[in-house]
C-alpha cells in the first residue's frame, strides 16, 4: 500500500506543477498600465456610443484608464492595422464593426490578416438589416417579392447606403439565394437612401432596422422583413428572410479584437469581463435604445462568427463580381 500512496501522491503533486503556470497567469497583474481601445472610425454615432459605454465599465473593472483612440479611415483598415501591430499584452485593444469580415472579401490587398493577425476578442451586440419597400410595392412580403422578382428580371431595384457595405451584400446573397436579379443602388449614406425610397424613386431599401423603423411608423415606408438568422427581440413579429430563403443571415456585428499574439487566458479573462459590462442592466439598456441587441460573446464564439462570415461574403462577392471603385 505504501509505494501505492507515494505513486498517488507523486502523481498528484505532478498535476500540481503542471497547473501552476496557468494559474499563475490567471493571477499575473494585469493591466498594469492604461489600456487603449483603438476605434476606426470617426467619433459619433451608435457604435462610437456603445464603445464609450464599454471603456467606461471596463474602466471601472480594471482601475485602469480605458483610453478611446479614434483612427478612422481605410474601411477601417488603418485603425485595425494598428491592433495588428501591436504587442500582445492585452494593453491594446480594438472595436471592430462588420467591415472586419467584409474587407477580407472585398479588398486585394491588406495591411494584415485577419485570421492570422487579430484574435476576436468578444462580440459585444448585433443590430439587425431590414428589407423596406415603398408602401406603392405591390409585394407585401417575402415570397410576393420573390415572385415579383422573377416575373421582372432586372426591373427591381434597391438602395443602400454604400458599394461594399453589409447592407450591399445582404441585397446580393438575397438575388443569389432567390434566384432573382434586381439592381443596386448605392448611396452616401443612409439619409439620403431612405429619402429617395421614400419619393419613390426606388421601390426597395437594405437597411439598419433602427435606422428606418421611424418612416415605418409614420406609414411612408413598410418592413418586408428581417435580414438577422433570429427574430429580433423587440419585434419579434417582423418575419425573417431566412424563413423563405433558407440559409439566409445578414446581420451588423460589433466586437472587440486583439493583437493576435495576445495570451489566450488573457483573451478569455478580458472577453469575461466585456460580457460582464455588456449584460449590465444600464449597457443592456442603453443599447436596445440604439436599436442594438447585447450578446457579450465568449472568444472562440466570436472566432467562429469571423470565420464564417468571412466565407460567405468571400462567396458573395466572387459571385456577384462586386469591386470597389
Amino acid at each position: 500500500m505504501i509505494p501505492r500512496r507515494l505513486a498517488l501522491s507523486a502523481c498528484a503533486a505532478t498535476a500540481l506543477m503542471g497547473a501552476l503556470p496557468a494559474a499563475a497567469q490567471q493571477s499575473d497583474p494585469w493591466p498594469t498600465r492604461p489600456v487603449t481601445l483603438v476605434v476606426p472610425f470617426a467619433p459619433g454615432g451608435p457604435t462610437d456610443t456603445v464603445a464609450r459605454m464599454l471603456a467606461e465599465r471596463l474602466q471601472a473593472q480594471w482601475k485602469q484608464p480605458v483610453v478611446l483612440d479614434y483612427k478612422p479611415g481605410g474601411g477601417t483598415m488603418v485603425g485595425t492595422q494598428l491592433v495588428a501591430r501591436a504587442p500582445g499584452d492585452g494593453h491594446t485593444l480594438g472595436m471592430a464593426i462588420s467591415a472586419l469580415m467584409i474587407n477580407p472579401a472585398l479588398q486585394p490587398k491588406m495591411p494584415y490578416d485577419t485570421l492570422k493577425d487579430l484574435a476576436p476578442v468578444a462580440l459585444i451586440g448585433q443590430a439587425h438589416f431590414g428589407l423596406f419597400a415603398h408602401p406603392s410595392l405591390e409585394a407585401r412580403n417575402m415570397p410576393e417579392l420573390i415572385a415579383y422578382a422573377r416575373r421582372n428580371p432586372g426591373k427591381l431595384s434597391y438602395a443602400t447606403p454604400g458599394v461594399g457595405t453589409g447592407t450591399h451584400l445582404a441585397g446580393e446573397l438575397m438575388q443569389s439565394l432567390a434566384g432573382v436579379q434586381m439592381v443596386h443602388v448605392p448611396y452616401r449614406g443612409s439619409a439620403p437612401a431612405q429619402q429617395d425610397v421614400i419619393a419613390g424613386r426606388v421601390p426597395l431599401l437594405f437597411d439598419v432596422q433602427f435606422s428606418a423603423m421611424p418612416f415605418v411608423r409614420e406609414g411612408r415606408l413598410k418592413l418586408l422583413a428581417l435580414a438577422s438568422p433570429r427574430r429580433a427581440q423587440l419585434t419579434p413579429e417582423v418575419p425573417l428572410m431566412e424563413e423563405t430563403l433558407p440559409g439566409f443571415s445578414a446581420m451588423s456585428l460589433i466586437g472587440v479584437i486583439a493583437p493576435a499574439a495576445t495570451p489566450r487566458p488573457l483573451v478569455d479573462r478580458i472577453a469575461a469581463d466585456i460580457g460582464t459590462a455588456v449584460r449590465s442592466p444600464e449597457m443592456g439598456a442603453r443599447m436596445a435604445q440604439l436599436g442594438m441587441e447585447p450578446v457579450g460573446s465568449t472568444s472562440a464564439e466570436y472566432e467562429a462568427i469571423v470565420r464564417t462570415e468571412i466565407a460567405k461574403w468571400t462567396q458573395v462577392v466572387k459571385t456577384a463580381g462586386i469591386k470597389l471603385d
